[in-house]
């Protein structure tokens, strides 16, 4: 493999990321002599991982945080939600420290050279309500109701998380009606009454 075929490679996905799989698949060679050479083309400053597995060219300016989101799980999907959301929505000032993505795996923490991202799980029952980032983005991203929806469901079942919310702006086309179409699909009764609950203080603030 040569630079000439990464960076060719790269311009063919029209994306800034590829993984050490793409790399062995464009040059007939072993995961293993990929690697090695990935990393020979790191020291020369040519490409740099991002995680394991992932590198994306030095210099792209394509190249950002949510760029690599769909190569952090490749066995599963995650999708952009909570404050995370709603910052990207406007409905948040507030710049998250991590972003925070919704999936049915197990919660974790993972650090990159580009971000650090916090996977948290929800039920494989309420998994859904997203879409791709502005129809055409390349990260998947839940609508704003169901980014609000998860971040209550999230507070209601583990207190410290998302239990306070900076200044809300809701802009006109956000539907509250929408909102609690959500909550009736969270499979928990007991959630589903906080959540409710919780949904009215923010709708009617004292």
């Amino acid at each position: 493999m040569v630079r000439q075929s990464i960076l060719t490679f790269a311009k063919k996905l029209n994306r800034p990321v590829f993984t050490t799989r793409e790399a062995a698949m464009l040059s007939y060679s072993s995961l293993s002599n990929a690697s090695q050479m990935l990393n020979i083309l790191e020291r020369k400053g040519l490409v740099f991982k991002v995680a394991r597995g992932i590198w994306a060219e030095t210099g792209n300016e394509r190249l950002s945080p949510y760029s690599i989101i769909p190569f952090l799980l490749p066995k599963n999907r995650a999708y952009v939600s909570f404050i995370s959301a709603l910052h990207l929505y406007g409905i948040i000032e507030q710049i998250p420290q991590e972003i925070n993505l919704a999936s049915t795996i197990h919660t974790k923490k993972i650090h990159t050279k580009v971000g650090t991202f916090f996977i948290h799980q929800i039920s494989p029952s309420f998994f859904d309500g997203f879409d791709w980032y502005k129809g055409n983005g390349n990260f998947l991203i839940a609508e704003p109701e169901k980014a609000l929806i998860d971040s209550l469901y999230l507070s209601a079942r583990k207190k410290k998380q998302f239990s306070y919310f900076p200044e809300l702006y809701f802009h006109k086309s956000f539907s509250f009606k929408k909102a609690s179409k959500w909550i009736e699909k969270i499979p928990d009764s007991r959630i589903q009454s906080s959540v409710e609950k919780k949904l009215a203080e923010l709708r009617n603030p004292q």
